[in-house]
């Protein structure tokens, strides 16, 4: 079956560009293992073909969408080809370099996506972090010129990659071409973490790299079945959902994006799974060359199998990544066959025991104490048994008709007393709330709830917007989610990665957090704020009366709260009431999120407290 398209979402990672496999871009799924030396030769160097099938579902002009569709004077050989055996991925050689279209934050496109960060640029496209705000959600889009000569290539493989509506792949959402601009929506996992975060604490649990290779294996041979190849399927492609569910980006429109292609497309994805595969159980990329923040193999001494290089290696996984693997014929210790496409793969994890997850440990119990009621030593103590002292029995009651006056006498007592200490204590609780001159109405100490320090009523939050003096918001469609009176809503900023400080980025440098309009100038004196998770480090600044739309930290000269490390809630009362209208919670630093290495933080609710004006 002719191939309609070639890969997935992502783009972003583009720092091990030296991917695993892909040669021609008209990828066709029947391709079986060809030898190292005919790959090579057989390379083709035309832009990405698809089906007349694929082209219809694309679009009415992509009818015939084919490696002939580059505009006139683009040389064909401006598509880029990787052999599926050296596994050193993709050397990208545009015969024409062209820029991609220079749009920046705030854009919007078809009046519906708003770019907010931009995540790469390369080779003509431009991959971004965007904003639904029809339907208030995250996406990813990417751009490119509708001139550039891979436009019509991109646009057929989104369209037959969202025809596939696998769940196992990261979703499609749109493909369009308007106002010169060619761009590609697809779904945004902001709970996903790539694999390659995931490697960079240590290799997989042994059950954690099964599912991972079956899971792939499975969703890759339903996509080859379609007519769909992946081609640059590597740890950055691979994503980890918080439910444990491993999902694929990249399928069909990250190698169209590169005008990467393949004759053997089914051999290239499986070597490429045979790859994470080696990498999850050793930690190490299986070529001479790093990639993907992984060390390679040492050079010159070939491919080792996984067990040979790290011990405590499970063995039937070690030999079917092998197995998967192109390395000259070698395959496992008992020479099982190659695996050339993922319908091989998924028959031999099946062939496989399966593998469950660990037993969780349990704490071992206290030895058991032996004692004197064991068998052979009923009734009579062992020879070593401790001597155990006799039981005084406790002093007869009172009898006779004395110890029953003196019994209802204590009792009179213990009730006259509790009397007398119950009404002692109710006349000094009245006699506290009185003055002199009191008419008996009873106050507070000092006089009304309004004059307390921290007392009043709850004010109205008129708006709210993030505060971003360095560039773009992080998470600006979020912000209403901290004010709407609902604490299982938050605002809660992306994932940073190395450093607390929002990933010690030049646009963070001054933190981030939410700055607060109350409508007018009002007695602030008690704040309420319900942090996302505890951990962070935060601040309650307070704008001047006069301040008009404050912007920068020194717009905000009031401190409220000192700059500290806060649990999940963040309660103050005021010792004097603050005249403001605009407040910043401000937050400098991000606790660490449950994956290693990257730090997560946010506001659940804000509440204010003080004297309307």
């Amino acid at each position: 079956m002719a191939e309609r398209s070639t890969a997935a979402v992502d783009v972003a990672d583009t720092s091990g560009e030296e991917s695993l496999t892909a040669e021609a871009g008209g990828a066709t799924a029947d391709g079986v293992d060809q030898t190292r030396d005919q790959s090579t030769a057989d390379a083709r160097t035309t832009e990405v073909e698809h089906t007349a099938a694929a082209s219809s579902a694309a679009a009415p002009d992509s009818d015939s969408a084919t490696g002939d569709d580059a505009p006139a004077g683009e040389p064909a050989s401006s598509a880029v080809s990787a052999s599926p055996v050296n596994g050193a991925g993709a050397r990208a050689a545009s015969a024409a370099t062209r820029t991609p279209p220079e749009l920046h934050s705030g854009h919007k496109l078809a009046g519906r996506y708003r770019l907010e960060e931009c995540i790469t640029r390369l080779d003509g496209f431009s991959s971004w972090r965007a904003v639904d705000e029809k339907l208030r959600r995250a996406v990813g889009v990417h751009l490119l010129a509708a001139d550039h000569p891979r436009a019509r290539s991109v646009l057929a493989a989104a369209r037959a990659s969202a025809l596939l509506g696998d769940l196992r792949f990261v979703q499609v959402l749109d493909a369009v071409e308007e106002n010169n601009l060619v761009y590609v929506v697809h779904e945004w996992l902001p709970d996903a973490v790539e694999l390659t975060a995931l490697l960079a604490a240590g290799p997989l649990e042994v059950h954690d790299a099964y599912q991972m290779v079956t899971q792939l294996s499975q969703a890759m041979a339903a996509a080859h079945r379609e007519g769909l190849a992946h081609l640059q399927l590597t740890p950055s492609a691979v994503l980890r959902t918080s439910t444990g569910q491993w999902r694929i980006r990249g399928l069909a429109v990250s190698a169209a994006l590169r005008g990467i292609t393949s004759d053997a497309p089914q051999r290239t994805d499986t070597e490429a799974i045979g790859a994470l595969l080696y990498a999850t159980l050793t930690q190490r990329w299986p070529y001479e060359d790093d990639a993907y923040g992984l060390s390679g193999l040492p050079k010159d001494v070939g491919l080792i199998a996984p067990d040979q290089v790290r011990a405590g290696v499970h063995r039937g996984l070690s030999e079917l990544a092998m197995r998967a693997l192109v390395n000259d014929g070698a395959t496992a210790s008992r020479q099982d066959p190659p695996c050339t496409t993922p319908d091989d793969l998924v028959k031999a994890i099946a062939e496989m025991p399966r593998i469950r997850p660990a037993e969780p440990t349990f704490t071992a119990p206290p030895e058991y104490q032996r004692t004197t009621y064991q068998q052979g030593n009923y009734g009579r103590p062992g020879a070593n048994a401790p001597v155990v002292p006799p039981v005084v029995p406790p002093p007869a009651p009172l009898q006779g008709r004395t110890g029953r006056i003196l019994k209802w006498g204590v009792s009179a007592l213990l009730i006259a007393a509790l009397g007398l200490g119950s009404w002692q204590l109710a006349t000094a609780l009245m006699d506290r709330g009185k003055k002199p001159g009191d008419t008996g109405t009873s106050q507070t100490e000092n006089g009304s709830d309004k004059n307390r320090p921290g007392a009043g009523k709850q004010l109205k939050i008129a708006s709210a917007k993030e505060f971003a003096p360095n560039g773009p918001g992080v998470q600006e469609d979020q912000v209403p989610l901290a004010i709407d009176g609902k604490s299982e809503t938050a605002w809660v900023t992306p994932h940073y990665k190395g450093f607390p400080n929002f990933g010690n980025l030049p646009s963070r440098k001054e933190g981030s957090g939410i700055i607060v309009d109350l409508g007018k100038v009002q007695d602030l004196s008690g704040v309420d704020v319900f942090l996302y998770r505890g951990g962070q480090k935060v601040e309650v600044l307070a704008a001047g009366e006069s301040a008009s739309a404050p912007a920068a930290l020194s717009d905000f000269p009031h401190r409220l709260t000192p700059l500290s490390t806060a649990g999940q809630q963040l309660h103050k009362d005021l010792d004097k009431p603050v005249r403001t209208r605009y407040v910043l919670v401000h937050i400098s630093s991000l606790p660490p999120d449950t994956t290693s290495g990257w730090y997560r933080g946010g506001i659940s609710e804000l509440k204010f407290r003080g004297t309307p004006s």
